[in-house]
């Protein structure tokens, strides 16, 4: 059941994002090191953010449309509540895959730059991939095409590094580096404020799924 789902889930293109992944984590890598930045926990995690935003995009945004194209969705439309369940195991599924990848991403990290905590870092990834995960797929319950929920997830993507520097101290940072702790700030209140945020990306995430479930009761708005 698991590799079925897989194959549903990441169509055979998953593979692509993974090894674009890895190639964007290694170049920012050997780039950054080039430069002279000495690598730490706060580098380490920097580097690994946005890989793993790649990791979570793909199968996400594009699970309804892999689903139409399967010709497997009236079938789960035509079972009462089971597209509920086959969907939470999917997010279940894909969660899981990503944080053992930035397991081994975090691996890598300690072998070629600097000891990190392995488990700790793939715990700090996978606050903002869980939040834009779920956001990625309630906008695909409401836009129902891949191609639009990439389009928007993008704009979305660009807005919150638009205003990341505004937002860089506060809790409602996506983007927030939890080791990155800013000058002239006790860390205590640093601390707090990263509690907080983690606080409000599960929340926001835990609604986004809530909401996206409630979207599939449109059944005939999907097929």
């Amino acid at each position: 059941m698991i590799r079925y789902n897989f194959r549903i889930i990441f169509a055979g293109k998953f593979i692509w994002f993974l090894l674009a992944a890895l190639a964007f984590y290694v170049f920012i890598a050997i780039v950054n090191v080039i430069n002279g930045e000495v690598p730490d926990e706060e580098f380490v995690y920097g580097i690994l953010l946005f890989p793993a935003i790649l990791l979570i995009f793909y199968p996400m945004t594009f699970g309804i449309q892999n689903d139409v194209d399967a010709g497997i969705l009236e079938i789960l439309f035509g079972i009462p509540d089971y597209r509920y369940k086959v969907w939470l195991v999917r997010l279940v599924l894909v969660f899981v895959l990503v944080s053992i990848i930035l397991y081994g991403f975090a691996g890598l990290s300690y072998i070629f730059l600097t000891p990190v905590g392995l488990f700790k870092m793939t715990y700090q990834l996978m606050f903002p991939v869980f939040f834009l995960g779920c956001m990625a797929f309630m906008f695909s319950t409401i836009i129902k095409n891949g191609n639009g929920t990439a389009v928007v997830m993008v704009i979305l993507g660009v807005l919150a590094l638009i205003l990341n520097d505004t937002l860089s101290r506060t809790m409602w940072n996506i983007f927030l580096n939890p080791y990155s702790v800013p000058r002239n700030m006790n860390e205590m209140v640093w601390e707090g404020i990263a509690i907080n945020n983690r606080i409000f990306l599960v929340v926001g995430a835990i609604v986004f799924v809530l909401y996206g479930l409630f979207n599939l009761q449109k059944r005939e708005k999907f097929i």
